[in-house]
């Protein structure tokens, strides 16, 4: 069959006045392609303008290749692998053989980068044959490149971008790459390189250590200054400087990727869960405890070892291990190693990397009726899972952590109205947060999943169906559900307009079934129950270090590891401050005392420091008339009060706050 006529973008666009000169690419059927490419005669298309969010990307894409020209022409011999955008800007990976990129290398980058710019060098799209791109990077001496060439599948498109002088292909830079690209480099007005850090190729471990460099770019400075104070605030809110500065957190080489939280941190993490216990009371949430390790059995019955197997901790027993060490030593087959390791059920115990499989053996545990029905079922278990070394990040990303988890077993009439319920739920959390502003996301049907096409639709649809009636603005992710249902995610944004994942819920048709679960019906016969997974705060680690950022380390009062601090003028005041404290901590307020010998000033600057919500000063004068002086904890002056009131004031901050219908949605 005849391939349509193609033709560029440009064209397509032109009839209708709408390529003027801002713009730098377009949508088309929700992809974004640039002005260079060629798309089917008759395609619909819709123009990306600079000062657009997905225009970025575009601009972002190009500065990164402008990084690789300008790296390659001060360092020769260096092979470019792969240099995408990124949400906060863009990275290139490279192998350098001849030492490591100092602050120094980035200056002197960034300088050939600008000189590059303003030549204006304008992008070209040249698609070719697998041999003319092979033959091509084989004589650059690109074997990274080739490798990606290997990787792409036979009958797609292969396509090169080039920049630089059209008179003189010698001197244009040339990369395998997909696009989008800017029309030429006068379309990149800021940039600015950040940071270099060690990669492995392919994200393997095992293969070679790369050196990423990290930068960003933006149409105009003005919007570059503004990024980069954003980054400077980002640096002074990170969770891993404020959890080690207020004593909330830390982590040891001995259980790497292992949080511990210290006895301040462990307040707020205690009072977190509490929070969601009280709400699950209100919503009618059952709690349950489930193991730690198991029989592999039950992750193959779920599917997750066939899905999720390279995360998933199997522990060996000592006597396990002494047998296949008894065997390499023996100089035994690896076929007889493996046959003495399966008498002895090697690898068969699991450690929990997620509570769904065990909730199904609790809801299978009887015979269960449709009065029972929705059962909501919520576990706060810990769960291991390992992640590579790469990408364990503080909080964010740790290898033991506990969820927010529930699932709850509802009949097919019954998702919606649960779905409905968990919307209600979770808004009300994010409010109680100050998360004000969330943008929500449908991840539909990936490749490699289980369960028919039919019971796909339906969970897609149903959830769908939800958002659109709770009149929420989501967007579509197609591919990017789980092996088991579609998905949705729920991302806040935070104080500094920085976006996290953190709730979703999940509409699963497929585990009910391979655990052959049922509910007896109206009509007295067995029917299959749905499942469906949902967490608010998700991992409560990541959570801990979101909410500490959204803060900057200023706790609520009824969160704060600390919420009142005493310091006295002079020792003399010391018994009327544990006086004082006393009857605060009677009210079930938390208080410290600093009655020491520093100065006023100094042990002001202390609770600060510590980000103590209140702090309330006692001299002679207070001490005689039964009051306190208090003050904010970020500098505010209250007047003067008797001991009741302030304790008063402190308890009616000390409740968690309920929702008041104050969260958009946007996308």
């Amino acid at each position: 069959m005849l391939e349509a006529p193609r033709r560029p973008v440009r064209e397509l666009l032109a009839p209708g006045g709408q390529l003027d000169a801002d713009v730098i690419g377009a949508r088309c059927e929700g992809t974004l392609v640039d002005l260079h490419s060629s798309l089917p005669e008759g395609s619909q298309v819709t123009p990306v303008r600079l000062g657009e969010p997905e225009a970025l990307q575009i601009l972002r894409h190009s500065a990164a290749h402008v990084m690789a020209d300008a790296v390659q022409r001060l360092y020769p011999g260096t092979q470019v692998t792969i240099g995408p955008a990124i949400d906060s800007g863009f990275y290139y990976d490279f192998d350098r053989k001849d030492g490591a990129f100092t602050e120094r290398d980035l200056q002197r980058i960034e300088k050939e980068m600008r000189a590059l710019i303003k030549r204006n060098l304008p992008f070209f799209k040249q698609e070719v044959s697998r041999q003319e791109a092979r033959e091509l990077f084989e004589s650059l001496g690109e074997t990274y490149k080739l490798e990606i060439l290997d990787s792409i599948p036979e009958g797609e498109r292969i396509s090169l971008y080039r920049h630089g002088s059209p008179d003189k292909p010698e001197g244009q830079w040339v990369d395998l790459c997909e696009g989008p690209h800017v029309p030429s480099t006068k379309y990149l007005g800021a940039v600015r390189l950040l940071s270099v850090a060690g990669a492995y190729w392919r994200g393997d471990e095992k293969r070679q250590m790369l050196q990423r460099i990290y930068g960003t770019a933006f149409p105009t400075e003005a919007e570059l200054e503004a990024h980069l104070q954003r980054l400077k605030e980002a640096k002074e809110r990170d969770h891993r400087k404020l959890g080690k500065e207020l004593e909330l957190f830390m982590f040891h080489e001995w259980a790497p990727a292992m949080p511990f939280f210290l006895p301040r941190g462990a307040g707020v993490y205690n009072r977190l869960q509490s929070f969601i216990r009280e709400l699950y009371v209100d919503y009618g949430y059952d709690e349950v405890i489930t193991p730690q390790v198991f029989d592999k059995k039950l992750f193959s019955t779920s599917g997750h070892l066939a899905h999720y197997r390279e995360n998933i901790y199997m522990p060996v027993t000592a006597e396990e291990l002494d047998a296949v060490t008894q065997a390499l030593a023996e100089g035994k087959s690896e076929a007889e190693q493996r046959q003495r390791a399966e008498e002895l059920g090697l690898g068969q115990l699991v450690q929990k990397p997620m509570n769904c499989p065990s909730h199904c053996l609790i809801f299978g545990q009887r015979r269960r009726s449709y009065r029972e029905l929705p059962w909501r079922m919520a576990d706060f278990g810990r769960l291991h899972r390992y992640e590579r070394g790469g990408v364990v990040h503080g909080l964010a990303r740790v290898r033991s952590f506990c969820q927010d988890d529930a699932h709850v077993f509802c009949t097919p009439e019954q998702v919606m109205q649960e779905a409905r319920a968990f919307n209600d739920l979770l808004f009300e959390v994010y409010e109680a947060f100050g998360f004000t502003q969330l943008a929500v996301k449908l991840a539909l049907r990936p490749e490699e999943r289980m369960g028919s096409d039919e019971t796909w639709d339906q969970a897609e649809q149903a959830l769908a169906t939800v958002l659109t009636e709770a009149k929420l603005d989501f967007e579509r992710l197609p591919g990017e559900g789980a092996f088991y249902g579609p998905k949705v995610e729920y991302h806040v944004t935070d104080a500094i307009g920085r976006s996290w994942q953190l709730g979703t819920v999940q509409l699963d048709y497929q585990m009910p079934e391979r655990f052959d679960l049922e509910y007896i019906g109206a009509d007295g016969n067995s029917h299959r129950p749905v499942m469906i997974h949902r967490a608010i705060l998700g991992s409560i680690e990541r959570f801990f270090g979101v909410y500490v950022e959204h803060v900057a380390g200023k706790f609520p009062v009824w969160l704060a590891p600390e919420q009142a601090r005493l310091v006295t003028v002079s020792e003399e005041q010391a018994d009327y401050a544990h006086a004082v404290a006393a009857q605060l901590k009677a009210a079930g307020l938390r208080v410290t005392v600093d009655d020491g010998r520093d100065k006023l000033g100094a042990k002001i600057r202390n609770a600060r420091l510590m980000r103590v919500p209140y702090l309330a000063v006692i001299g002679k004068d207070e001490a005689a008339a039964g009051t306190v002086a208090p003050r904010t904890g970020d500098g505010g002056d209250l007047p003067v009060m008797p001991v009741r009131q302030f304790t008063e004031r402190l308890v009616a901050e000390s409740r968690p706050p309920r929702r008041q219908g104050t969260i958009t949605s946007h996308h």
